[in-house]
């Protein structure tokens, strides 16, 4: 896998996590390709890990093994401009840009084209993503795409092209509520007399401990909330306020929210 030659169509935040991923397993900077608009963004990408960059899409898409669409989803269609004609027969064309279908990208590349339909999400920056694919191409295109992927945290394949939305939902959208809850955590842990530092910092290490807890325990989610509520104590107390405010249909309403959005988008 390390010899594949990956291009990348647009240089942004997820471009580049998935790049310094790669950079981090060993993949060499002279296998990789980054088309960009920008200038200075080209030269940040250039300096800081020593790939290709170019300013035309048509030369990151000539000879790449993957191709990574990495531009927003109303930028897409004018991107892929003229890159059928450059596009590998073999080649992997992996897009991360929420609600672009696969049927569109048929439209714009080609039927013949093997493509890979992706939702990351921005915790990929920190090497920590969720990661989830689907493709009707055969077996090496998705190895090759699990292999980017994995570059900068865990992947997930779906059967179904329509649970795309409920995976936008889920962790697409997911890091968000999380960060809202911290941020009330922090809001409210000030209005109680801590500072802003250590409530921050009591917040944020927190969810991070929580988040270890659900990874690398093997406890379900309800398993690890019964562990740390005693019965009477101030975790029960919290929780029942959270219960009779309806927090938890909240959290159910909006997640259903964005994932009829990601319908309406797609």
């Amino acid at each position: 896998m390390q010899e594949l030659k990956i291009g990348f169509i647009g240089g942004g935040n997820m471009a580049e996590a998935l790049i310094a991923g790669l950079k981090r397993g060993g993949h060499a900077g002279d296998k990789i390709c980054v088309s960009e608009p920008q200038q200075q963004r080209r030269d940040v990408l250039a300096s800081q890990y020593g790939v290709q960059c170019v300013a035309q899409n048509a030369d990151t898409a000539a000879g790449a093994d993957v191709l990574v669409l990495a531009v927003k989803p109303q930028q897409m269609q004018a991107a892929l401009g003229g890159l059928s004609a450059r596009l590998k027969a073999d080649a992997t064309v992996v897009s991360i840009a929420a609600g672009v279908t696969t049927a569109s990208l048929h439209g714009w590349l080609g039927e013949q084209t093997h493509i890979v339909r992706v939702m990351p999400n921005t915790p990929a920056l920190l090497g920590a993503g969720m990661s989830v694919l689907f493709s009707q191409a055969d077996e090496v295109h998705k190895q090759r795409t699990e292999y980017v992927l994995n570059a900068c945290g865990e992947c997930l394949r779906v059967e179904a092209e329509k649970q795309m939305h409920a995976v936008t939902a889920v962790s697409g959208s997911g890091p968000a509520y999380f960060f809202l809850l911290a941020e009330v955590m922090q809001a409210t842990g000030m209005k109680l007399g801590l500072d802003e530092a250590m409530a921050a910092k009591l917040a944020a290490q927190t969810a991070l401990g929580a988040g270890k807890m659900l990874v690398e325990s093997g406890r379900s989610a309800e398993a690890l909330r019964h562990q740390v509520t005693s019965p009477g104590g101030t975790t029960q107390a919290a929780l029942d306020v959270m219960y009779e405010m309806g927090m938890p249909a909240a959290v159910r309403q909006g997640v259903v929210a964005a994932s009829k959005r990601s319908e309406e988008l797609s």
